[in-house]
């Protein structure tokens, strides 16, 4: 199921963009930076605490998403950029990963290693020093 936040949620500000780009770069505010309240949000509670917990590096300790995006040279394609990464963000949260559990090996599959084994000792053992005699 994917999520979608609300443009209510998060705020968006045009910020100037790091390295090269000329002239340009130092007169336009093309960067964004979009800021999201994950305490505030609408999320469900287990959303928010699994957020919160994840040892993103862009989540400050007061619990708000930082994104920065800068990719492009206009500023509403780093809009759409930075909007799209954080439903990507509150998507993966969500996602959660079946429990696996471990299964005993066949017993056809125990016997191929263990001749694989026997076969690779055997070919190691002809490798040894040749007796004079």
């Amino acid at each position: 199921m994917m999520l979608v936040v609300s443009e209510s949620e998060y705020v968006l500000t045009a910020i100037r963009a790091q390295g090269a780009g000329g002239q340009n770069v130092n007169k336009v505010s093309s960067a964004i930076h979009l800021r999201f309240d994950i305490t505030a949000s609408s999320l469900s509670d287990v959303l928010k605490s699994r957020l919160l917990n994840s040892k993103d590096k862009r989540i400050t300790n007061e619990g708000v998403l930082i994104v920065k995006a800068q990719q492009f040279r206009t500023q509403e394609a780093n809009k759409k950029d930075a909007i799209k990464r954080l439903h990507a963000i509150v998507n993966a949260a969500n996602h959660v990963h079946t429990t696996r559990y471990a299964t005993r090996p066949t017993y056809g599959s125990q016997k191929r290693r263990l001749e694989s084994k026997t076969q690779r000792g055997r070919i190691k053992a002809l490798r040894g020093n040749v007796a004079d005699d």
